[in-house]
């Protein structure tokens, strides 16, 4: 079962988000900042973050920055609001690992899309003979 973390600052959207992942199957862990989602990925490690872009103390590109050098090919949804940060913080990411950008508000068929495809991306490198992303 594909182990996510979600790491955002609006309390309910964390909550909700771990709610339908969870509901669909997926080991889910959520975190409340930046800071909180590097220990939980330190301690438990995931096949995949979704992280806000705009956090209080870590924005999205350095919690990438921080949790690539690491496991360059973790691949990252990106979460925000505003549609212009993308192709900006897109370009931006190191590693080789899959970026997609997921924009506010999203609905649940759009988060589910956008994991399954992430992770699939992920599978696909794994089968190329790619470590996976958490070693």
């Amino acid at each position: 079962m594909p182990r996510i973390l979600v790491i955002e600052d609006n309390e309910p959207l964390r909550e909700s988000t771990v709610r339908i992942l969870s509901s669909a199957g997926y080991d889910v862990r959520g975190a409340r900042s930046g800071t909180e989602g590097i220990r939980v990925w330190r301690e438990l490690g995931a096949d995949l973050v979704i992280t806000d872009v705009r956090m209080a103390d870590i924005d999205g590109l350095q919690l990438i920055l921080e949790l690539r050098a690491a496991a360059p090919r973790l691949p990252v949804i990106l979460m925000s609001g505003d549609l212009g940060i993308s192709a900006h913080l897109l370009r931006d990411v190191p590693g080789s690992g899959s970026v997609s950008f997921l924009a506010k508000p999203f609905r649940k068929a759009q988060l589910l899309a956008a994991t399954a495809s992430a992770l699939d991306a992920q599978a696909h490198e794994r089968e190329a003979g790619r470590p996976p992303a958490d070693s």
